[in-house]
């Protein structure tokens, strides 16, 4: 299954933070609200007590133990951080076209990311449309699987050779596709296929093998685009479904990924885009020296 995608781009929390920074009067704010519990303050800017929750939470999700160390680290380099920031600002580097383009986008970015959580949250996925989504794969999955050996061979006659070998020694069938198969893929292990879908075999050969009864082989040669076959039934079963339980999770998240899709697909049909030239221009941004 495909996991979930929503083909918006990620930013780190570190350019979550330099946003943050870059608005001095939203910081002052920060530091002085009451309702707001604040974790450190530099330079009198705050660093708020969810700044570093949300920190602390990604880096427990990656494995990372919570502890004092760890929340201590977090400080610190958002400390840091917000220092290398109140110096830029000060510099007015913000105002450079080349920085102002990339906080642009890193906002666009984390608007674009916040309004499709938005939608996961209050578009859920009913349980209803989980089982509908299961009983269509159920259909699909539904039939038979095949374990089958082959030997292929160039031409015809060497085939029907073989096919006469095997009438005569029908427990031959291992050692002759080890020695005759040009199926490098399969004649070391005597022709053996595993279990298979016969529809994911070319059709002369899906077709032929679903004929067969459990322990025979095909009494003619099955050409194909690869030359021609002689076939070894050695057992058939009904293909293994995984219970609704089981795969749950996995359809919630394709569904989701469809209703995203979906929801970006109709956006974009709805908004004027309109493109000012196919080739770009030759710009190399650079940063002033001082």
């Amino acid at each position: 299954m495909i996991l979930l995608q929503s083909r918006i781009l990620i930013v780190s929390t570190a350019s979550i933070m330099v946003l943050c920074a870059c608005s001095p009067t939203d910081s002052s704010k920060a530091a002085t609200s009451s309702k707001t519990p604040v974790a450190a303050t530099v330079n009198g800017t705050a660093i708020s007590e969810k700044q570093v929750a949300m920190l602390e939470f990604q880096q427990v999700a990656k494995g990372q133990a919570n502890s004092p160390e760890l929340r201590k680290e977090i400080i610190e380099n958002l400390s840091m951080q917000l220092i290398l920031s109140q110096e830029a600002l000060k510099k007015g580097m913000e105002k450079i076209p080349e920085v102002s383009d990339q906080i642009d986008l890193t906002k666009q970015s984390i608007l674009a990311q916040a309004f499709i959580q938005d939608y996961l949250k209050n578009s859920p996925v009913s349980d209803d449309m989980l089982k509908a989504e299961y009983a269509k794969i159920k259909d699909q999955m539904s039939g038979t699987e095949y374990k089958a050996r082959h030997i292929l061979v160039e031409k015809e006659g060497d085939a029907k050779d073989i096919i006469a070998k095997l009438k005569k020694a029908p427990n031959a069938f291992v050692s002759l596709a080890k020695e005759k198969s040009t199926d490098l893929g399969s004649k070391t292990n005597g022709g053996d296929l595993g279990w298979f879908d016969p529809s994911a075999m070319v059709p002369e050969f899906g077709t032929a093998v679903a004929k067969l009864a459990k322990g025979k082989f095909t009494d003619e040669p099955v050409k194909s685009q690869f030359g021609y076959h002689i076939i070894l039934l050695e057992d058939s079963r009904q293909k293994a479904i995984p219970p609704f339980d089981q795969v749950k999770s996995v359809l919630q998240q394709q569904l989701q990924q469809q209703n995203v899709k979906k929801l970006l697909d109709d956006l974009k049909a709805k908004a004027k885009i309109e493109i000012a030239q196919v080739a770009p221009p030759a710009i190399t941004p650079t940063l002033p020296k001082n």
